[in-house]
């Protein structure tokens, strides 16, 4: 069960609408946050703690708080507003075009089968995986580094939670 509010109704919700705000520009890079979360977006709060939880908009699911680091998880939506409000996106992992359809069905990525990594991934970021046309098909968790992911032949490199197909 979860309390929502839309974010112009309540004064205290400037301050969750600048905390999330803060989140992804802690997350992803500075300026991020305004641009993936505008002042209409609606934030939900557990009831159970009181803290927030889920960040949608228009109705859809843009992000969602973990409880267990405060950082947060993308859903696909977000991850196409990401990458189109910055061409110069630290977190982004380039799949082979004939392997993407396998990542939008919300298989893991391989290492074998990146083409391109930003320098700038770690073990344990949150990712955006694209294919060589640069169009989003899921978004997951890093496990291992920029550098490892170009370097190794085999094992998974990203953990993906949602696949493109599966919000669609």
């Amino acid at each position: 069960m979860f309390i929502v509010v839309e974010a112009k109704t309540m004064g205290y919700l400037e301050d969750a609408l600048q905390r999330v705000r803060s989140v992804a520009d802690y997350q992803f890079g500075r300026g991020v946050g305004k641009r993936l979360f505008p002042a209409e977006v609606e934030i939900q709060f557990s009831r159970a703690t009181g803290r927030i939880r889920f960040v949608n908009l228009n109705g859809e699911r843009l992000a969602t708080l973990r409880p267990t680091d405060g950082l947060l998880c993308l859903s696909i939506l977000a991850a196409r507003r990401l990458l189109e409000s910055s061409d110069s996106v630290g977190f982004v992992v380039t799949v082979r075009s004939e392997i993407a359809k396998f990542v939008v069905e919300g298989s893991d990525v391989f290492a074998a089968h990146i083409v391109k990594v930003d320098d700038g991934v770690h073990a344990k970021d949150e990712v955006v995986v694209v294919d060589e046309s640069r169009q989003v098909v899921g978004v997951g968790r890093a496990l291992l580094s920029g550098s490892e992911m170009q370097a190794f032949k085999t094992g998974v490199a990203v953990k993906v939670r949602h696949g493109r197909g599966e919000q669609e």
